[in-house]
């Protein structure tokens, strides 16, 4: 070949090669400009299977978006705020909490108010919309919509109209030589007496203390009246109060036919009765002559994105990712968790569940857990003296005043 032909030839060999090498060189240069996304999660140990799938689910969908590593660490969700707070800048990116919880959290900065707040609303139950707002934002993502308990019953030995009242339950119960529980040494069930009589507890405006009218001496529904239904209740022999574990013990030994309870405790009841396995919202009780329908505390189950977090838009779309319907489903297959998604909560798999139903039609007698720490205490101590048949005969007003006091104690 010529002079001029090799030229030419090399030269477009060059082009070739540079233009290769810029390409390649591109592709580097794109790769190593991803941003790093290191984010930390929090949630219940139990829950480490099902965030470890949702994680890597969420890493796969946003594959090429960023360079995520993305990692679960076991943290109670009654606790998550007390470690949350005593170190903000260092806790996790995304976790799970008590909604009773965010009041403190959302005051300490820990949290910001939602951007796309309407959407997520449009999503989700009110009642869950409602625990995860603070002055009118919503400041979490509502994972869960099953912190509540309602009535466990044998249908063997129980029939439907007997539990629309305590008395039926009780007189079936005691006829059988068997029982009914419930925890009253636990101030969370105890609400059921007072929650629906007119009688009131609840947070101060300062958000710390309490005020409580469980004392009141006068209307159509006293203090003292419920103490008094409390009182028979204590003494029947249908019935006795035990913790969760005994009511779980006294469900697989037959000893009992009927008790109060949350969703965590449907498998193992149904393992237990089997196809007699009932559920139903709680019944109705006497108290001064009047049928009371027994009320309950609810709750829900949140997740929130760190104020500090340093990747805060990778942070919030992955709660958004946790908490979204397909994930909500999932959480329900895997860990039996009722869900705030509107679509979950309407699906055939909720309606087919016995204890999500029950659930669900006793939130109409609910009320959302809003209380501060000095509740707890001085309420189990009343409930475990009528409990026990007032052993001390201290009058049940004086009794209700030490309560009510403590109670709404500074």
């Amino acid at each position: 070949m010529g002079k001029r032909v090799w030229r030419l030839l090399l030269g477009i060999l060059c082009t070739t090669v540079l233009t290769g090498c810029n390409s390649a060189e591109k592709t580097v240069l794109e790769k190593t400009e991803l941003e790093n996304v290191q984010l930390v999660v929090w949630g219940a140990e139990e829950d480490r299977e099902l965030m470890n799938q949702i994680i890597q689910s969420f890493q796969t969908n946003y594959q090429g978006q960023a360079d995520f590593q993305i990692s679960f660490e076991a943290q109670g969700e009654s606790q998550c705020k007390d470690v949350l707070i005593g170190e903000l800048e260092k806790g996790a990116d995304v976790f799970t909490f008590a909604d009773d919880q965010l009041n403190a959290l959302a005051a300490a900065g820990a949290l910001d108010p939602i951007e796309d707040a309407e959407e997520i609303k449009s999503r989700n139950l009110a009642s869950a919309i409602e625990a995860a707002t603070v002055n009118n934002q919503l400041y979490a993502y509502p994972l869960t919509a099953d912190n509540g308990y309602f009535l466990y019953y044998n249908k063997k030995d129980i029939t439907e109209k007997q539990v629309k009242t305590l008395d039926g339950i009780l007189r079936a119960a005691a006829a059988k030589g068997k029982l009914f529980t419930m925890d009253w040494s636990s101030a969370w069930y105890v609400y059921s007496f007072f929650g629906n009589t007119g009688l009131k507890v609840g947070l101060s405006d300062d958000g710390i203390t309490n005020y409580c009218t469980w004392n009141q001496k006068d209307g159509e529904i006293r203090g003292v009246d419920v103490a008094r239904a409390m009182l028979k209740i204590g003494k029947h022999s249908g019935f006795a109060s035990r913790t969760d574990e005994g009511f779980l013990k006294g469900v697989k030994d037959g000893s009992v036919i009927a008790g109060v309870s949350g969703v965590w405790n449907s498998v193992a009841v149904k393992e237990a009765w089997g196809k007699n396995a009932g559920a139903a919202k709680l019944p109705a009780y006497n108290c001064n002559g009047r049928k009371v329908q027994m009320a309950s505390f609810s709750g829900c189950k949140l997740i929130g994105v760190n104020a500090y977090s340093k990747h805060p838009k990778w942070a919030s779309r992955l709660a958004e990712w946790i908490t979204n319907e397909k994930n909500q489903r999932l959480r329900f297959e895997m860990r039996g968790q009722g869900p705030s998604n509107n679509a979950v909560a309407k699906s055939a798999e909720i309606s087919q569940s016995p204890a999500m139903v029950a659930l669900f039609e006793q939130s109409k007698f609910s009320q959302l857990q809003r209380v501060g720490g000095n509740f707890w205490d001085p309420v189990s101590v009343f409930a475990g003296s009528m409990a026990k048949g007032n052993p001390s005969g201290q009058s049940l007003q004086k009794q209700l005043d030490e309560m009510a006091e403590k109670i709404s104690a500074r």
